[in-house]
């Protein structure tokens, strides 16, 4: 019998079993592929899986939550741009003259600044008759839940003062100037002076300077409730110094009195208010309403630029 010319069978049936097995390689991992090169097509990352989660939007709502590097330095502003603000007496100059620098630089806009106490002005931000208030002390939590955020102004330093007539002419200790607030010490012999009844001027409770003082200078002690102490009814400066007379002292931001004729300026822990160590710095602050209206961001992006900054400190 004659053999066979062609490849024993066992070699075609080798072949079919490779091919089959290729194929269905193919067509099993066919799928998987097409997922990991089709963008359109979403993976789905397997539990515990190590695949990137989705972008999450920030905290505290996004785009409504406006830092203070989004107050930007607007080039213009649109016409009849108002702002309205009220607050801390003791941001009165700071006020006015972001005032005047704003309404230079725009014409047109106009500012209206009145200073009724940083609580006031937090009551019209909340009320929507202010647009904006100035404060010399940091938004409560209670606050920040009403929708208040706040951006950094200007830092400032609470100042003792008497009356140029008072024959009190040293220093005091901080020590001294809590035991005088908390009617402790109510002579001036008592804090090195001679003889002589102190009389305490103090600012009224809805002031914040008020509260920056008992917090800052009587570490969150209450102020005494002697005989020799006086609460003011109203949160201003200019009544303050007249009430000082030849034996009393006060409190008031550096600002308002560096410049004051009638009164002194009493040295704390034998430093100044000037000097960098003095004990007695704060920081102020323009609260607003989330999401900030354009006028409010037109304004804080004036005043905490450079060339703000700059008219803030004019004379």
């Amino acid at each position: 019998m004659a053999k066979s010319s062609g490849p024993p069978p066992i070699v075609f049936i080798l072949l079919f079993l490779l091919l089959a097995g290729g194929g269905a390689f193919f067509f099993l991992n066919k799928p998987a592929e097409q997922g990991a090169n089709n963008p359109s097509t979403p993976s789905t990352p397997s539990a515990g899986g190590s695949s990137n989660p989705p972008p999450v939007a920030p905290a505290g709502g996004g785009a409504s939550s406006v830092a203070p590097s989004s107050f930007a330095l607007p080039a213009s502003v649109a016409a009849g741009t108002a702002v309205k603000i009220d607050g801390s007496t003791s941001m009165v100059t700071i006020n006015l003259n972001l005032k005047s620098g704003f309404q230079g630089k725009f014409p047109g806009a106009t500012v209206d600044a009145k200073a009724n106490g940083s609580s006031k002005g937090i009551q019209d931000l909340v009320a929507g008759t202010a647009d904006i208030a100035a404060i010399s002390r940091p938004l409560t939590a209670q606050e920040q839940g009403q929708g208040l955020a706040a951006v950094p102004v200007a830092l400032d330093t609470i100042a003792l003062v008497v009356g140029t007539s008072n024959p009190f002419t040293k220093g005091l200790t901080s020590a001294q100037v809590q035991d005088i607030f908390k009617g402790t010490a109510q002579d001036w012999s008592k804090v090195g002076g001679p003889a002589g009844p102190i009389k305490v001027i103090n600012r009224p409770e809805i002031s914040g300077t008020h509260q920056t003082f008992k917090e800052q200078v009587l570490l969150g002690a209450n102020f005494g409730t002697t005989a020799n102490i006086t609460t003011l009814d109203r949160d201003a400066t200019t009544p303050l110094l007249q009430a000082l007379g030849n034996n009393g002292i006060g409190y008031a931001t550096f600002a308002q009195v560096v410049n004051q004729k009638t009164v002194r300026v009493v040295p704390i822990n034998g430093v100044t208010p000037d000097a960098g160590n003095y004990p007695y710095k704060r920081q102020l602050y323009y609260a607003y309403k989330n999401p900030p209206s354009q006028s409010v961001k037109d304004f804080l992006g004036y005043a905490t630029s450079p060339e703000g900054q700059k008219a803030m400190l004019a004379e």
